[in-house]
């Protein structure tokens, strides 16, 4: 909890931006689509964004909620996340539940890797996506919808008809960009619903770790067309980050030379190498922080940042916070959804 003791959000808060003229028209059902090793505290944001829209519609005043949140998976029952935190879900498939989705979000994390290989959880996955109007992916689940044979398109992930499952699409999106693109897909989606002014008390923490300043920088500057070379710079930056780099060497993976390799990652990604390799670093400081009870100086060695000391200054200046502040934020956030 913050050094005032006050939660991130209260009722105090709830009654200050209370809307007075949002009419609900129907509910919106949102599912989100998990499965074992699944990142708690990425999703456990998304999810709270839509808690926090009901509270602020609701309220004590008895209206209806605008958003019920389904968390979902292949067989329903119980599924553990990749800090051990198990949560219930339901089958899309049962009867008693919606049959259609209006939003639907796919979950990243450590199990990614595992369930992409599961053909029956990608064909249930890929069934599900086709009965939701707009579908998103959560970090890394992007590659869990690519590969049920979904491409990426403006407005979220829609079916690819010459992808079969299991087979590789045509555009695939720097997982770097999909933190925060999530937050702000349902940020789009309850403004669209219920106005503009109902999304400015929703509180900042929630954005943590998925809307950093760095990370917003990168997705209002990126270009949607990245080209191969670039690409595979940046999965290599990604599958590197954790150890003493030259940006030289990623010059070498794109098979460019250095001077035209910066120019073109800049031109392309909207951040130089350098500040892409941080944000890659922050991120799973971040997940680490949240997910496991490393010390802070072993998590730093762990992500290629060198100390806790060079992790503390990064972290003040990028998020405004210690490390420690960080991860008790984030997880006093996470107790305090699950209590609800």
């Amino acid at each position: 909890m913050p050094a005032n003791g006050r939660p991130p959000f209260s009722s105090d808060d709830i009654h200050a931006y209370m809307p007075e003229n949002v009419t609900i028209k129907s509910v919106k059902h949102i599912g989100i689509a998990l499965f074992d090793g699944f990142a708690l505290c990425e999703t456990a944001s998304v999810i709270e964004l839509f808690q926090c829209a009901n509270a602020l519609v609701s309220g004590d005043r008895g209206r209806a909620v605008p958003y019920q949140v389904y968390l979902l998976s292949s067989a329903g029952g119980c599924v553990a996340s990749s800090s051990s935190v198990n949560v219930w879900t339901e089958s899309v498939d049962t009867p008693r539940h919606v049959r259609h989705f209006q939003v639907l979000f796919v979950a990243g994390g450590a199990g990614v890797q595992h369930i992409a290989c599961d053909r029956q959880s990608m064909e249930w996955l890929r069934r599900t996506g086709e009965r939701a109007g707009l579908v998103y992916a959560i970090a890394e689940g992007h590659q869990l919808l690519e590969g049920a044979g979904f491409r990426c398109a403006q407005a979220g992930w829609c079916i690819d008809e010459q992808a079969s499952v299991g087979g590789r699409t045509a555009l695939r999106a720097p997982r770097t960009h999909e933190v925060s693109p999530a937050i702000r897909a349902a940020l789009s989606i309850i403004q669209e619903d219920l106005g503009g002014e109902i999304v400015r008390p929703i509180p900042p923490d929630i954005m943590s770790p998925a809307l950093t300043q760095l990370t917003d920088m990168i997705c209002r500057t990126a270009t949607r067309d990245v080209s191969e070379k670039i690409r595979a710079a940046a999965r290599w930056l990604e599958a590197n980050g954790n150890q003493p780099l030259a940006i030289g060497r990623a010059a070498e993976a794109a098979a460019m030379s250095g001077r035209n390799f910066l120019r073109r990652f800049k031109a392309e990604m909207g951040v130089t190498p350098c500040d892409y390799l941080l944000h890659l670093r922050l991120d799973r400081c971040c997940r680490l922080l949240v997910e496991t009870r490393l010390p802070v100086d072993k998590i730093a060695r762990r992500c290629g940042v060198g100390s806790g000391g060079r992790l503390a200054k990064l972290f003040r200046r990028h998020l405004g916070k210690t490390p420690t502040d960080y991860r008790a934020i984030q997880r006093w956030s996470g107790e305090s959804s699950q209590g609800d």
